[in-house]
């Protein structure tokens, strides 16, 4: 018996005929080095002693291997994907997907399927629908040349505490990290969407610590000390915001934010002009956009590709005046694009110890917005921006580039 691989795309020899050993089992063995790229298939060959070549009789073939990146894709709703609009986004040879049923197949949607799973650790209540997961690979494995794959262990509704606690990796994060095992391999990266349990919860305040907490552990267990995350900001969420939910919408928002800047190899998003497609989930158009954006972001940090994919956020925040602040944003490649909002609607809100400063008008002047306001801020005032639970939607933009992070609490000095 021999085996060869053979590259799908063209029928060429990868590898040459390699003669297996049969094993006192009665099973044949051949150990075959398949160069990276993609993808391929494995051919076997019996072959009658003595025949010089002749006489074969036929063996069998495995189809579509790929060697190539995997990405862990966790979270959750918004990462198992919930949302049901048309779009075209199907499956692409070269982009495959280890499932929950225990088997590698064909990237297709809906990603976070259960059917007959056997790693029941995230199992779904509801049936998962589009997510960005699938045009995410199909972007970076062209762009990249490289095959991909995923392996989708998201979970709708979890809060982080499902996946880090006071004892360290919690349940969701051993089920992921029993399924990355299972695919027989190391991630290249972590997609991460999630964050709308722990604004229901009210446990924003310490979020980018417990992340922080959570990132160590994966990389702790998963044996890769740079493992690079890349984490989607909070989108928008139009049910009626009880209590102080618009505060911890935007408390959180900040919190991923400022984990981008303080936790090493840890990058972020922007969603906040997303459509949506229910009152939370993202529209099956948001996560092709979505997924542009990730994209970008991982052919940047990991492929050396250069993509413009940092959104702007503020980087100046100062008093101009007793009745003017300027808020100052980087990185703006082009320029400012603010809709033309009246200042009704203007997405920045000022606030100090003496509730919200009226903003009477605003404009652009280079990077920066001046916010023209009715009383002098005292001197312990914030500014925040575009960070309650639904701010609306329409976001400031570097145009034909990238919308602002949101914001919430940076001082004004």
């Amino acid at each position: 018996m021999s085996a060869r691989v053979v590259r799908e795309a063209d029928g060429s020899a990868a590898l040459a005929w390699t003669p297996a050993t049969l094993g006192s089992d009665g099973r044949w063995r051949v150990d075959l080095v398949i160069p990276a790229g993609g993808t391929y298939r494995i051919e076997t060959q019996l072959e009658q002693e003595g025949s010089d070549g002749y006489s074969l009789t036929r063996g069998d073939i495995v189809h579509h291997i790929g060697v190539g990146d995997l990405y862990l894709v966790i979270g959750q709703s918004n990462a198992a994907g919930r949302a049901r609009d048309r779009v075209q986004d199907g499956p692409q040879l070269g982009v495959h997907q280890y499932r929950a049923d225990g088997t590698w197949g064909l990237a297709a949607h809906p990603l976070n399927d259960g059917t007959r799973a056997v790693h029941t650790g995230h199992f779904e209540n509801h049936n998962p629908g589009h997510s960005p997961a699938l045009h995410f690979a199909k972007r970076v494995s062209t762009a990249a040349n490289v095959p991909v794959g995923l392996v989708v262990a998201a979970f709708g509704g979890a809060p982080l505490r499902w996946w880090i606690d006071s004892d360290g990796l919690g349940p969701l994060s051993l089920n992921a990290v029993e399924m990355l095992a299972a695919a027989g391999g190391r991630a290249r990266g972590v997609l991460w969407y999630q964050g709308e349990a722990d604004c229901f919860e009210g446990t924003t305040d310490d979020y980018a610590v417990r992340f922080g907490r959570l990132v160590a552990a994966l990389r702790e267990r998963l044996g890769d000390p740079g493992l690079e995350f890349f984490t989607a900001q909070l989108a928008r969420c139009t049910v009626e915001p009880e209590g102080d939910l618009d505060r911890h919408w935007g408390r959180l928002r900040e919190q991923q934010r400022r984990a981008a800047h303080d936790l090493p190899g840890v990058h972020l998003v922007p969603t906040g002009d997303l459509p949506l497609y229910d009152f939370i989930h993202l529209s099956s158009a948001a996560n092709l956009v979505l997924a542009e954006r990730f994209a970008d972001a991982v052919l940047d940090r990991l492929y050396r590709l250069d993509r413009p994919w940092r959104a702007p956020e503020p980087v100046v925040a100062r008093q101009r005046g007793d009745l003017e602040v300027e808020l100052g944003f980087a990185p703006v490649e082009n320029w400012i694009n603010d809709f033309g909002l009246p200042s009704g609607r203007c997405p920045f809100d000022v606030e100090d110890t003496d509730g919200f400063v009226t903003v009477t008008g605003w404009r652009v002047e280079g990077a920066s917005f001046l916010l023209q306001l009715d009383r002098p801020p005292g001197p312990s005032a914030v500014v925040h921006g575009m960070w309650r639970m639904d701010h609306g939607g329409i976001v400031p933009a570097d145009c034909t580039r990238l919308p602002f992070l949101s914001f919430y609490g940076v001082p004004v000095s």
